[in-house]
């Protein structure tokens, strides 16, 4: 795999720029800036592509962030991949039509697998990311749904082995447990992955604390990293972290 990209996050609730712990609606920190204005200084800072999440769509269904994503696409030269509340493809093309250049889907990539693959082959590899958050319970990594306030018990390796023979390309993996928690990314996670699905292109997301994390996540074999609370909090600069990226990718 010879690339790889930051993704620095936004997510949205109520209009306003907020991080979760560990996925908790109560563990809620909101930041001062508006959305449209974050988006424009990573935009300023080298970014290529913004990670984009409705928090409220997310728990409740129905994305709701349209007018700030056409205003994103709009505003700045940045690719975004965005999700929330995608639970048809009425969803599905309605971020498209607002400017997504990739969709997001999770809840429904889990408990409709079989649509989500006729998506990916009707839309493109490129068009469509997976993805798969997971949480630890009782050893096995299950995989909620609904904004991660719900769980059906679906295995992470089960759902995986379903999605490599549909033209998967691009996953996204969270570590709910880490999410907001400034504690480094579960790199084990990820080799764990790399080894079932070698040729997809993951995204490491939660807990990515400082560029060493950034470079742990490329050794792994990720493709990627998101980058949230870090960020937003400034424990390092997003042209650095573009810089590392760039410089690892070579």
């Amino acid at each position: 795999m010879s690339g790889f990209e930051v993704y620095p996050a936004i997510d949205v609730r109520d209009g306003r720029v907020v991080r979760l712990k560990q996925g908790d609606y109560a563990q809620e920190t909101r930041y001062a800036d508006q959305p449209l204005e974050v988006a424009s200084r990573y935009a300023a800072a080298g970014a290529r592509w913004l990670h984009l999440v409705d928090l409220d769509a997310a728990r409740d269904g129905g994305y709701s962030i349209a007018a700030l994503l056409s205003g994103i696409k709009s505003k700045t030269a940045l690719k975004v991949q965005t999700g929330g509340g995608v639970r048809s493809k009425d969803d599905l093309l309605r971020l498209f039509d607002a400017g997504a250049d990739r969709v997001v889907v999770g809840s429904l990539a889990v408990r409709e697998p079989s649509t989500v693959a006729g998506w990916i082959e009707r839309y493109g590899s490129e068009r469509i990311t997976v993805a798969l958050d997971t949480r630890e319970v009782e050893g096995e990594w299950r995989l909620p749904t609904a904004g991660w306030t719900r769980s059906d018990g679906t295995s992470l390796s089960f759902l995986l082995a379903l999605y490599l023979g549909t033209g998967l390309r691009h996953l996204l993996c969270t570590d709910i447990g880490r999410d907001g928690m400034l504690g480094g990314p579960n790199i084990a996670l990820y080799r764990e992955i790399m080894q079932l699905a070698p040729r997809v292109a993951l995204q490491a997301s939660g807990g990515v604390r400082d560029l060493a994390d950034i470079e742990a996540a490329r050794e792994a074999g990720c493709a990627g990293a998101v980058l949230g609370k870090a960020l937003l909090e400034g424990r390092f600069r997003l042209e650095d972290a573009v810089a590392r990226a760039d410089a690892i990718a070579c």
